[in-house]
């Protein structure tokens, strides 16, 4: 597969454009890419275009093919509602998410999250999370990246009125994803911090009809809960089952 990119600002079919500098810089110093060489880049307004560097250097370019109408994204429309953790978890759970198929991710204040965060500290961390998104579409061949929102606390994101179905990942919880009906809309599966979701906030989200799920015996870590709800969910109605659109 030939080096992606995303190019943020739009592309122009059959056009050589100027290309962005951290594009260039990451092609010509990090991948030691040349003049002539092959690329593809992408705008996230859909599909893709084959490319071939025109100029490096102080003023880089590239002359770009028609779009090419190619998507890679998941038949189910996933929010990652993530309570916030330490270090660098968030970072992981982000990168993998989009390799996963979400649709979004939403990062949530919980009342035992370890990381908090706010004014210009939560500001540059959502940009940064948002750049590791792109990172994580460039490598996994996505083609729309998704949006990483800004840090809500879990009362307000709850209080918030959505178009399709919450479930909240709860340790002990009857509902298993296999006794689940298939969905036929967007939904959210809301995952809690490295405490896990306080007795309060789980009975905030039953009035705000999420609905509990287990994912077995096992505690999982924050870090991992999320992600294994992802692929369970594309295993079983989704890229993973061989029924979805890829």
């Amino acid at each position: 597969m030939n080096p992606r990119f995303f190019c943020p600002e739009g592309l122009v079919p059959d056009r050589e454009i100027p290309l962005p500098g951290s594009v260039a810089h990451h092609a010509e110093r990090v991948l030691r890419l040349a003049v002539g060489d092959e690329v593809v880049l992408f705008d996230g307004q859909g599909g893709e275009f084959s490319a071939t560097l025109t100029a490096l250097g102080k003023q880089p370019t590239a002359r770009l093919g028609p779009r090419l109408p190619i998507e890679r994204e998941s038949s189910l429309a996933i929010t990652l509602v993530q309570a916030l953790a330490s270090g660098d978890k968030m970072d992981w759970v982000v990168q993998k998410a989009v390799e996963l198929g979400a649709a979004a991710i939403l990062p949530v204040a919980a009342e035992r999250s370890v990381l908090k965060l706010s004014g210009d500290r939560a500001t540059k961390r959502v940009a940064h999370w948002q750049q590791i998104a792109v990172a994580a579409c460039e490598q996994s061949g996505r083609n729309r990246v998704p949006l990483v929102g800004d840090i809500l606390p879990l009362s307000r994101y709850l209080a918030m009125p959505i178009d399709g179905e919450r479930l909240i990942l709860a340790p002990g919880a009857e509902g298993a994803l296999a006794r689940r009906v298939p969905p036929s809309r967007p939904f959210s599966v809301l995952v809690g911090p490295e405490g896990g979701w306080s007795p309060a906030e789980l009975q905030l989200a039953e009035r705000a009809a999420c609905s509990p799920l287990s994912l077995g015996p096992r505690v999982l870590r924050t870090e991992t809960a999320g992600l294994a709800a992802l692929a369970a969910l594309q295993t079983l109605w989704g890229d993973f089952s061989g029924e979805g659109d890829v």
